[in-house]
């Protein structure tokens, strides 16, 4: 369930790019930095997630099994994926690109929140923050995740359309991908839609 909804996550996060009408914030940064160093977007997702752990260690915060398994299949989902996909020219197509990524990225966060093997480094990072400094949570999160996108936007990554909708239905997609997998799995979870904002993200 943890590689099945980490897939479906990087998978999301590759129509989203297709779609070429933005991006998830994370996603945003890693096409910046493509866009500038001779990297893929898939190492590049790689090598900002492993930068991230590294802010672990102030933090004093402990990676899980599914931290690692959030950084490496996250990274090859989407570089495999954006490589399959097509690019789509017209509105309709991109559009519908960006609102089925969303529904995939929900779907394949409540898989692997679900198996409770550890946060992404992401949402360890966020949340190592709140609770050393005592700062809200939505707060860091916000400051977060605006500070990505506009330096993933200056270095030249996509923000746009896609940016917005993924913002504002994201918490809704993962509350029914959490539904679903505690529904497939047969048991009830203790995560929330404010504990699972997942790029927080993939």
């Amino acid at each position: 369930m943890l590689l099945l909804g980490l897939w479906l996550f990087g998978t999301g996060e590759a129509l989203l790019v297709s779609s070429a009408l933005g991006s998830t914030p994370w996603t945003v940064l890693a096409q910046g930095l493509s866009t500038k160093l001779p990297i893929s977007i898939g190492l590049a997702t790689f090598l900002v997630s492993a930068a991230v752990l590294l802010l672990w260690i102030p933090l004093r915060e402990r990676p899980g099994l599914g931290t690692i398994a959030n950084a490496v299949v996250i990274a090859v989902a989407l570089e495999a994926m954006v490589t399959l996909l097509p690019a789509p020219e017209a509105l309709a197509w991109r559009l519908a690109f960006v609102v089925a990524g969303i529904i995939v990225i929900g779907i394949g966060s409540g898989l692997y929140l679900t198996t409770n093997l550890g946060p992404g480094p992401r949402d360890g990072w966020m949340t190592g923050i709140h609770l050393r400094t005592g700062w809200p949570i939505s707060a860091v999160r916000l400051g977060i995740e605006v500070t990505v996108v506009l330096v993933g936007w200056l270095l030249g990554g996509t923000v746009g359309l896609g940016t917005v909708l993924f913002a504002v239905l994201i918490g809704p997609a993962v509350g029914y991908g959490l539904l679903l997998a505690s529904t497939l799995a047969g048991v009830g979870t203790s995560v929330t839609v404010d504990d699972a904002h997942p790029e927080l993200e993939a």
